[in-house]
């Protein structure tokens, strides 16, 4: 036999070989994992809104120099020598425009993920005698279920308290179970308000059937941590719609602290008021005040040493940070990209904001349009909840159509997220060929020097 069929032979015998995968393994998001669950969702305009209330996340917030201006942190001890405020009456400080809410009456309370119901049964009698009953507690899952034994998963989530019994009655008598039970609700998870700023414990509050009201909000985060109620302000973000109420306002009138607050409300106290403005009202004010020449001068020395001071003081808390971000020494938050990115890699979270699935994808210079597969884009979220064993939620996004992007903008991406791109087939089998053509090339020329 000539080198050239010797070589010919070879090719025949070795290729069916690279088209069943014996040179190379693709990458593939499947459902078989040994030990590990593995469910996968499409992620469409509505089971994004189920992706993400059903993780909560609240991202890292930098530290407060980063949002403090000069003289807004701690006082130095130079500002006890500050003159007082200039008593002039002509001169007021700018009025803050209210802007309060419309009232409103919130909605019946519906069950949602992550709320917490306990199924109170009789226990089993013995020798005539009733046992203590038994309580049983279900967490609303991702699905919008609970699952009770012998009877399965019931779905409750939308359903006011008194509705949720009823299928869970009708559930018991369609099994023949006796149904004699009552349905407590026993944590609320599903709704929330949010309040911060210039309160003692900003936080997240518990929106439960009874409506919350801004005072009691306020009260559940410590109170007002400020006095100036000249340039102090509540301002309140609902449906995109921000709102206003100067705190001479909210003090004077018992009806502004009674307005009812929704789910999804955010709550920020804050206040116009800091040395810097504080340094330009003493300037164009300084000739108002009865102080002589000599003391006019030490005023405005000891201001400027003042805000000066609190600056290098703050520009030196966002020096230290960022050195200590950079040599790994503060707590990150990150996702992980794989596939078929240009460059797999670990991406952080970014700081007081929320990461989306489109960032993940345009950023970090994005996939390759020629190796990747847009119809398999996947987020990966491994459950937090000890009882499903860490059972993976695979949330597939299907691009082929540019407009499914869209979706992606609102996919919010949580931490230890893995963003997995499969590659197309074309490129499986050229990768495979890739690994197979030099081992080839090298036989058929020993074949031919043979």
């Amino acid at each position: 036999m000539t080198p050239i069929l010797r070589f010919l032979s070879l090719v025949l015998l070795v290729l069916p070989l690279t088209a069943c995968g014996i040179t190379y393994t693709s990458p593939r998001v499947s459902n078989q994992l040994d030990s590990v669950a593995v469910r996968e969702v499409d992620l469409t305009a509505q089971t994004v809104l189920l992706a993400n209330r059903s993780t909560p996340y609240t991202p890292r917030r930098l530290p407060a120099s980063f949002y403090d201006t000069a003289g807004t942190g701690a006082p130095v001890q130079h500002l006890a020598t500050l003159p007082d405020r200039p008593e002039v009456p002509h001169l007021t400080p700018q009025a803050l425009e209210l802007r309060a809410p419309p009232p409103v009456k919130p909605p019946p309370y519906r069950l949602g993920v992550g709320d917490e119901l306990a199924l109170v049964r009789a226990g089993p009698s013995t020798l005539g005698a009733q046992s203590a009953p038994q309580r049983e507690t279900y967490t609303i899952r991702a699905d919008g279920t609970i699952s009770v034994p012998d009877i399965g998963a019931v779905r409750v989530s939308g359903l006011s308290l008194q509705d949720a019994e009823a299928a869970l009655f009708d559930a018991f008598v369609d099994r023949q179970i006796d149904p004699s039970f009552a349905l407590e609700q026993t944590g609320y998870n599903s709704k929330r308000v949010a309040i911060g700023g210039l309160v003692a414990a900003p936080q997240n509050i518990a929106v439960k059937p009874v409506p919350l009201t801004l005072s009691q909000a306020i009260a559940a985060a410590g109170g007002l941590s400020t006095r100036d109620r000249d340039y102090g302000t509540i301002r309140i973000y609902r449906t995109g719609d921000l709102y206003q109420i100067p705190l001479k306002d909210y003090f004077a009138r018992p009806d502004l602290q009674r307005l009812n607050l929704l789910n999804g409300d955010a709550v920020y106290v804050d206040t116009s008021y800091d040395l810097d403005r504080a340094l330009g009202f003493y300037r164009d004010q300084v000739d108002v005040i009865s102080l002589n020449r000599q003391a006019r001068a030490d005023a405005l020395a000891k201001l400027d040493l003042a805000v000066g001071l609190q600056r290098d003081e703050l520009i030196e808390s966002r020096s230290n940070f960022t050195a200590r971000t950079e040599l790994g020494a503060e707590a990150r938050d990150y996702v992980y990209l794989g596939g078929e990115f240009r460059s797999n890699a670990r991406m952080p979270l970014p700081y007081g904001q929320h990461l989306n699935l489109a960032d993940a994808l345009f950023g970090q210079g994005g996939f390759s349009t020629r190796t990747a597969d847009a119809s398999h884009i996947y987020v990966l979220r491994a459950s937090p909840n000890p009882a499903e064993f860490g059972a993976v939620t695979a949330w597939h996004l299907d691009a082929r159509n540019p407009a499914a992007l869209s979706v992606a903008s609102r996919m919010q991406l949580r931490p230890n997220d893995i963003v997995f791109i499969q590659e197309q087939p074309i490129t499986t089998w050229g990768r495979a060929l890739d690994q197979f053509l030099p081992s080839l090339v090298n036989a058929g020329l020993d074949a031919a020097g043979g």
